[in-house]
């Protein structure tokens, strides 16, 4: 409303049937092997709205499997959630650089790297990681800005240290993910 280009960025589970695949893949380092994912596309409200395909995310939904989105059970993880949200932030990173968005009278072609990112809770945490270390180190998205926003403190997204090399992380990042509870 304030004219500002304004692009949501979540994964595409089954109930985005609205939204329309772009033909613009990327590849991102998911773990210990390079994983493709899709983007697709709706224009709503004012908001460009980009869904991230993969199956990680097609076969962890209600309608598809009668699981929950975060767990088998509340309050129990997937023990692949730190890939998939890993992708989801590396991917959300590539979307303002490459996806030549026409949808609006106002507005055309990538939203380019000059951008704030309003990270939300514990499922995007690494893309402000991603952000420093993948592209600010090499000249990249230099005056991005990251906001990160709490909306439910009860889930933090904690998994065991043994996984950190999964995430693709400089070792220097490891005491930024350090926690004592309590």
């Amino acid at each position: 409303a304030n004219g500002h280009r304004v692009m949501t960025v979540a994964p595409r589970y089954d109930q985005y049937k609205d939204a329309w695949d772009t033909g613009v893949a990327v590849e991102v380092k998911v773990g210990y092997i390079t994983e493709k994912v899709r983007f697709f596309h709706c224009y709503k409200r004012g908001v460009d709205r980009v869904f991230i395909d993969h199956p990680m995310f097609l076969e962890k939904v209600w309608g598809k499997t009668g699981s929950k989105i975060y767990g088998p059970t509340t309050g129990t993880d997937y023990e692949d959630n730190q890939l998939r949200f890993s992708m989801l932030c590396q991917a959300a990173l590539e979307a303002p650089r490459i996806l030549n968005l026409n949808s609006c009278e106002y507005f055309s072609g990538p939203y380019g790297e000059d951008v704030v990112f309003i990270a939300n809770d514990w499922h995007t945490a690494l893309l402000p990681c991603y952000l420093k270390s993948m592209y600010k180190s090499k000249g990249m998205y230099e005056t991005a800005k990251v906001a990160y926003c709490i909306h439910n403190i009860a889930y933090q997204g904690r998994f065991s240290f043994s996984d950190f090399s999964l995430l693709n992380l400089p070792d220097a990042f490891r005491s930024s993910f350090d926690f004592i509870d309590g």
